[in-house]
C-alpha cells in the first residue's frame, strides 16, 4: 500500500463518524416521521376500511410515481457538479451548476403535473380506482408541484445543514398525521384523507425550500444570480449524468408505488392496502439504517472532488457493514412481532399482512446492505452502470410480478422483492469491483513488480 493510500485510509474514521453523526441529526426527524407516518396511516386505516383504504393507497402510490419520476434527482447533479465549485469558492460556476438544476425542477413539474391529471382519469379502473374517484385524484396531482424539492434537498446536503432536513422529516409526516385526525373528526371519506396527504406535502416543501435559500443568501450565493446564461458549460457530461440518475430513480419506484399499483390492478385494492401497509412497516422498520445514504452522499462527493479513491472504498464499506447490522435487528423485531405490530398500529383487519410484511423486511435489509453501492457508483462518475442494473433488475422483477401475484398471492410478490433486492445488490458490487480494477491497471506502471500490481485497496 502506497503512502497516499494509507493517509487517505487513515482519514475514513473521522468521515466515518461525520456520517453517522449527520445520520443521527436525520433519526430524530425521522423517528418522528416513522412514528407520525404510521399514525396517519393507522387513522385513515380504521377510518376507512381495507377496501377505500386500499382506493387511497392507489392514487397517492400512482402521484408518489410521478413525482419520484419528475424529481430528476437534480439534488445528485447538485452534489456532483456543486461540491468542487463550492470548497473552490467559485461563485460563478456554482451558480451555474444550480441554473441547472433549479430548470430541471421547473422542466420535470410541469410534466409530471399533466400527466398526473390526465393519468387520473385515464387510469380511472385499469389501476383500482373508480370513475367517481377521478377529480379528487386529479386534485391530488397537483401536489406533484411539491414533491419536487430536489434542488433544495442537493444545496442542503451539500452545506451539511442536516437539522433542516430531520426538521423537514418530522413536518411532513407531523402536517399529514394532524390531517387525518381532523379528517377523522369530520366524517371525511377517501377525499379528505388525500388533502391531508396533500397539505403535508405542501407544508413541508415550503420549510424545505425557505431554508434552502436562507442558506444560500448566508453563503452569499444568490448575489448576482441570473437565470439568463449557459446552463452546462464547464459541466462536461451533465445532461447524460442528470439523465442516468433519473433513469436509476424512475427504475427504483419499481420497486415500490410501480408494485403496488400492479398488485392492485391484478387482486384488488384490499390487497394493494396489505401490500401497502406492510411496506409502511418495513420501511419505517428499516428507516434508521437507511438515514446513512443522504449523509454518506456529501461525504463520497468531497472525496471525489480531492481525488481520493481508496478513501471512497473503505468509506462506502463500513457504511455497508454498520447499516447492515441495524436492518437485522429489524429483520429479527418484524419475524417475531409481525402481526402483533399490524393489530395493534392498523387493526385486526390488516394481521394478514404480516407475511408479506416480513418479506419486504428482508428485501430491505439486502437493500441496507447494499445501500453504499449506488452512491459510490455515482460518485465515481458511473451512473449509467446503476441505470443499466437497475434497468435489467427492474424489468425482470416487474415482467414477474403478474405471474407471482397470480399463482403465489402477496408472498409470491415479497419473495420476488426479496431476490430483485438481491439482484439488484451483486450487480451493482459487480460494476463497482470492475471499476475499481480498471482505476489499479490505469494507475500502476507496467514495470511495477507483479505482487504490486495484484495489491488491492487494503
Amino acid at each position: 500500500m502506497s503512502a497516499s493510500q494509507a493517509e487517505q485510509i487513515a482519514g475514513v474514521r473521522p468521515i466515518l463518524r461525520r456520517v453517522v453523526a449527520n445520520a443521527g441529526l436525520l433519526l430524530g426527524g425521522r423517528t418522528v416521521n416513522a412514528v407520525l407516518g404510521l399514525v396517519a396511516v393507522a387513522i385513515a386505516a380504521r377510518a376507512l376500511g381495507a377496501a377505500e383504504m386500499g382506493v387511497l393507497v392507489l392514487i397517492m402510490a400512482f402521484g408518489q410515481f410521478l413525482g419520484e419520476v419528475a424529481k430528476f434527482q437534480s439534488w445528485q447533479t447538485i452534489l456532483h457538479f456543486g461540491a468542487r465549485p463550492l470548497a473552490e469558492d467559485r461563485v460563478a460556476d456554482f451558480q451555474r451548476v444550480l441554473r441547472f438544476s433549479l430548470a430541471l425542477d421547473l422542466v420535470s413539474t410541469a410534466f409530471g403535473i399533466v400527466v398526473g391529471i390526465a393519468g387520473a382519469f385515464v387510469f380511472a379502473g385499469p389501476l383500482g380506482w373508480g370513475g367517481d374517484d377521478a377529480p379528487a385524484a386529479a386534485l391530488y396531482m397537483l401536489s406533484i408541484a411539491f414533491m419536487v424539492s430536489a434542488t433544495p434537498l442537493g444545496l442542503l446536503r451539500l452545506f451539511d445543514r442536516f437539522d433542516v432536513l430531520a426538521w423537514q422529516s418530522g413536518l411532513i409526516s407531523l402536517f399529514r398525521a394532524v390531517g387525518s385526525i381532523a379528517a377523522l373528526l369530520l366524517g371525511a371519506g377517501m377525499e379528505g384523507f388525500l388533502l391531508a396527504w396533500a397539505i403535508g406535502t405542501v407544508g413541508s416543501w415550503f420549510y424545505l425550500a425557505g431554508s434552502a435559500y436562507a442558506e444560500l443568501r448566508k453563503r452569499g450565493l444568490t448575489q448576482d444570480f441570473s437565470w439568463r446564461g449557459p446552463l452546462t458549460e464547464g459541466m462536461p457530461g451533465a445532461w447524460r449524468f442528470a439523465w442516468n440518475t433519473n433513469m436509476a430513480a424512475a427504475l427504483d419506484v419499481a420497486f415500490t408505488h410501480v408494485a403496488t399499483l400492479i398488485v392492485g390492478a391484478m387482486v384488488g385494492p384490499a390487497q394493494a392496502a396489505f401490500w401497502r401497509v406492510g411496506r409502511q412497516v418495513a420501511d419505517a422498520l428499516a428507516k434508521p439504517a437507511k438515514l446513512l445514504t443522504p449523509a454518506l452522499y456529501p461525504e463520497l462527493a468531497r472525496l471525489r472532488a480531492d481525488d481520493q479513491p481508496h478513501a471512497m472504498w473503505r468509506l462506502a464499506r463500513n457504511v455497508g457493514l454498520l447499516a447492515g447490522g441495524i436492518g437485522l435487528v429489524m429483520l429479527t423485531i418484524s419475524a417475531l412481532a409481525g402481526p402483533q405490530l399490524l393489530t395493534l398500529v392498523m387493526s385486526k383487519d390488516f394481521a394478514p399482512a404480516a407475511d408479506v410484511m416480513t418479506w419486504q423486511v428482508g428485501a430491505a435489509v439486502i437493500g441496507i446492505f447494499a445501500l453504499p453501492l449506488e452512491p459510490m457508483l455515482i460518485s465515481l462518475g458511473k451512473p449509467g452502470a446503476a441505470v443499466r442494473v437497475r434497468l435489467a433488475v427492474g424489468i425482470a422483477f416487474l415482467a414477474a410480478m403478474p405471474f407471482l401475484v397470480t399463482q403465489f398471492g402477496l408472498i409470491g410478490a415479497g419473495a420476488g422483492l426479496a431476490a430483485a433486492a438481491a439482484a439488484l445488490a451483486l450487480g451493482m458490487l459487480w460494476f463497482i469491483l470492475r471499476e475499481n480494477g480498471n482505476r489499479q491497471t490505469a494507475t500502476t506502471p507496467a514495470d511495477a513488480d507483479p505482487v504490486e500490481r495484484l495489491k488491492g485497496d487494503d
